[in-house]
């Protein structure tokens, strides 16, 4: 059984993460599922944009900036097109503040640098659900 994390339930909740590699996938996944929501994954833009395309019920993307294929920049923009309420938070270890512009200008509501830290996590996560 997976210890909840009381401060935070959102049992109501589908969390799409958008990481190509598992183990960050891994790490993301167990801090989220301790909230009590739900989660998918998809492991390169493409996929995400197909997932927020099928899930009309997704709540909140997290989505990586490097990926195979489609990066985080394009997938945000092509979701933008047919979810434009739809929170999305960068996540990357290449999030510097000369390049903070990039995120915020393909779409993106807010970022989150990696390696993830659980607290600031849940809290980006709370504020946009």
């Amino acid at each position: 059984m997976v210890a909840r994390t009381p401060e935070y339930d959102w049992f109501d909740k589908l969390i799409l993460i958008v990481e190509d590699i598992e183990t960050n996938h891994m790490l993301i996944d167990s801090i989220l599922k301790r909230t009590n929501c739900q989660v998918l994954w998809a492991m390169d833009g493409e996929t995400a944009i197909e997932l927020c395309q099928e899930h009309e019920n997704i709540d909140l993307v997290l989505m990586d900036i490097r990926l195979p294929g489609i990066d985080g920049y394009e997938a945000t923009r092509e979701i933008r097109k047919f979810r434009p309420s739809l929170p999305i938070i960068a996540q990357s270890a290449y999030i510097y503040d000369n390049n903070k512009h990039l995120v915020l200008e393909s779409g993106c509501n807010d970022m989150i640098s990696k390696p993830i830290k659980k607290d600031i996590l849940l809290k980006k996560c709370e504020k946009y659900l």
